[in-house]
Formats: structure tokens, sequence, C-alpha cells
């Protein structure tokens, strides 16, 4: 896709460049005493690029933070398989929540800054041009924050030499909203929300979008056709959607969006019994912005704090996680702090388990070997459903009421992944 763009290779002037843009491309690293540097085999480059700024920027909320603590844990090295202390230097970089800009970060990170492990986290915005680059110059590239079929579908669906992903499938979460929508009683009409953008295109595909399992479970569907992302009018697809009677609304939108929608929605007299989006809905901060109209809304799952699983890092479990980031960030947790851990916890097992982490070939090869039980669950590379994924637990959720905070996250549908039981039933919305 032509917004992906390679980067044109750059000299020693351009790098210095980028280094002196300190604002726009943050890199952050660990300071290691000269004594420690002399009685390590050689400093690893690993590379951690999401969107901390932009309009994604509610994805990348706990990557920094996370990058630091497993700085910390780790003192600033680690061994390798081979019996090695290696100094390890994370580069963070940020996105923008602008594909182009990832992919040139990755390029130059690639190219110049010759890291031995490339790490994009959070969004397919971010995600599948660094992991394009990636697998064009050939580095490691693992990743996770995306469904594996949004950053393996459009580039072609084949297998991949250098990037591995782990994240649910498209499939299970258009389950998983299947499943929230049977937990009601309605007339099974869903009006569907799609931007005209990577995300949109793939979650709204008549082929394995959602449409597919909603049709295919009994309902009606109605698609007003997709938005500009950022619009401030939702007029015609709420026309649309009074005109079909529709009593649910369902699909991916981002945090802004979706509260200019609903916003409107309540504005027009068009009152839903279930708002079940994607993306939007994870964070606490965006269903807060919506006010009183955040109540009841519902979506996809990642993480919680009840997952049974600890950190292989920390050893922390997931509702230390969550209660610590409560308590350093005097904020409510957010779903991607699990995935920000687990994601490093699998990076840096990659590293500890290659022959040679200074090699990209070798860190190659202990990627695709892969086994290990994250704070968000096993993570193995086993050829299904392909090559280069492996899928991860999802849940259906709805936002309510909360104790400590303004809201809570409730676990109501456990229809894919039977981890643990609801905490309690889904429940309309009360406008």
């Amino acid at each position: 896709m032509t917004y992906y763009n390679t980067l044109v290779k750059s000299g020693i002037s351009r790098r210095s460049v980028l280094r002196g843009m300190g604002a726009g491309i943050a890199a952050s690293t660990l300071a290691t005493p000269t004594y420690l540097r002399a009685q390590t085999a050689g400093k690893v480059k690993m590379a951690y690029i999401s969107p901390a700024t932009g309009p994604l920027g509610l994805f990348g909320e706990t990557d920094g933070y996370t990058v630091q603590k497993i700085r910390d844990a780790l003192g600033g090295t680690f061994q390798a398989a081979n019996g090695s202390t290696y100094e390890l230097e994370i580069l963070e970089r940020d996105s923008q929540s602008n594909p182009n800009k990832a992919a040139e970060l990755a390029g130059d990170l690639i190219l110049n800054e010759e890291v031995h492990l490339m790490v994009p986290a959070s969004t397919t915005d971010t995600i599948l041009p660094v992991m394009e680059q990636a697998e064009l110059y050939e580095a490691p590239c693992i990743s996770s924050g995306a469904p594996w079929q949004a950053v393996i579908m459009p580039r072609g669906g084949g297998d991949f030499d250098w990037t591995y992903h782990f994240f649910w499938g498209l499939d299970e979460a258009l389950n998983t909203f299947v499943g929230l929508w049977d937990g009601l009683e309605t007339n099974k009409k869903v009006g569907m929300l799609f931007p005209q953008n990577i995300d949109g295109e793939t979650w709204g595909n008549n082929d394995y979008g959602l449409p597919v399992p909603t049709r295919a479970a009994g309902y009606e569907v109605t698609i007003p056709g997709y938005f500009q992302p950022r619009t401030n009018d939702f007029s015609a697809q709420i026309a649309a959607f009074k005109q079909a009677g529709v009593d649910i609304i369902g699909g991916i939108t981002y945090p802004d969006d979706l509260k200019t929608f609903v916003t409107q929605c309540n504005q027009q007299g068009f009152k839903p019994r279930a708002v079940t989006v994607a993306a939007a809905l994870l964070f606490p901060g965006g269903v807060e912005a919506m006010g009183e109209l955040g109540n009841g809304m519902s979506s996809e799952v990642w993480w919680t704090p009840a997952f049974p699983f600890n950190s292989t890092i920390t050893g922390q479990n997931s509702a230390a996680l969550a209660s610590q980031w409560e308590a350093d960030q005097k904020r409510q947790w957010t779903q991607p702090l699990g995935y920000s851990h687990a994601l490093l916890e699998v990076a840096i097992d990659i590293l500890k388990r290659s022959t040679d982490p200074m090699d990209r070939e070798a860190n190659r090869e202990a990627m695709a070997a892969t086994d290990i039980t994250t704070v968000c669950g096993p993570v193995k590379f086993g050829g299904t459903p392909h090559k280069n994924i492996c899928t991860m637990p999802i849940f259906g959720g709805q936002w309510v009421k909360g104790e400590s905070w303004p809201y809570d996250l409730k676990i109501v549908d456990n229809s894919v992944n039977q981890l643990f039981e609801p905490e309690q039933a889904i429940v309309p919305i009360v406008w």
C-alpha cells in the first residue's frame, strides 16, 4: 500500500539530524557504568515503537511506563543462551499515530541504528508498516496489539521470515461481539460503523469481517457506508440506522469518533440497546470522555487484572501490575498495560534464548521457537492459524458505574474463551 512508504537509505548526517530531534523522536536508554560494559559481551539494541502521541495515543499510554519498569527489573543487562552477559539498550520511538512515520522510524532503526530486534506495539497503523520494513530489510520483529489478520492479510497472507505477532484474531473478536448481543433481548437488527482506513476495511470485510458471523447468527445487518476518521458529522449514518430500526450498533472506531457519534445519536433521538465497538471502548479515558453516555457501552476485552498468569520478568500477577500502575500513575488501569508487559516479556525471552543476540539471524530463530507464558497467556508459534501468529484470549466486556473510578469494565461474556467465568450479565444501555 502506497502510504506504507519504504525509507530511502540515508547517511550519517540524517542520523545526526534524527537524533537532534529529541521532541519528535525521543530515545530513552539506560546508562551503564564503564566497569559493567567491560564485563559484557557487547551491547544489544532493541527498538520499541508505539503511538505515544496522536489520535491513537491511548493505545500507547502504558508503553513508556512499562519499558522503564522492565529496564529497572533487568538492571541494564541479560544473560543469553551462550552463557554470555550482554548490555541491553532499549530505544523508544513515537510513531505519532502515523503509518508513514512508523515506516520511516523503522527504516532508520534497521539501517542506521542497526538494531538487533524490532518491537512495534499497539495498533495496525504502527505495527504493519514496521513489519513491512523489517521483512524488507531482514530484521527480526516481534509485535502485539492488533488483530492478526490486519497485519497479515494486507501483506498477501503468506508466510514470512522475519515478522511474528501474537494477539487474538478478528474472527474471535467478531464472535465475541455476537456473544455479547446474544445476551440481550433485541430485534436482532445491527447497524455497523466502520472508518475509511485499514482497520475499517478489515472489520467491515464481507468475506471475513464482522458482517459474516453477525448474519450467520441470524442478525440483519445495515452498513451505510464507511466514514472518514475524525469526521464531525454522523447524520447520514444515524439516519440510515433509524430508518432500518436497528437495536444494536457494532463496528470499530477510535475514541474521538465514537464520542461524536454517541453524542449525535442522543441529540437526534436514536437510542440503541447496545453499542459494541472495538478500539474506542478499550480505555477508561475514552468511556469517561462520553460522560453519562458511556454507561453500558460494550467491547472486546484483551486483558484485565483477573488474568491468572505471572510475569516472567517481575514475578507479578496481572492484579499486581494493575495496582502498581494505579499507585504510580494515579490513573485507572487500562487494557494495553497487560500487552505492553507481555510484549517485552517475549522480546526479552527471545534475546535470552538466542545463541547470539547480536546476530539478527540467531534472534529470528529464537523468535520462531518462542514458548513462554506471559501475563496475557501462553505464546507459542505452532503454525496455527498461521506460521507467524499465536492467538491470545479475548472476552466480552461492559462498562458500568464504578466504585473507585467513574466506570469499571466487567467481563460479561466468555463464549470464545473460558479462562474464567463472567463477572455479571450484560444489560441494555439506559439513555
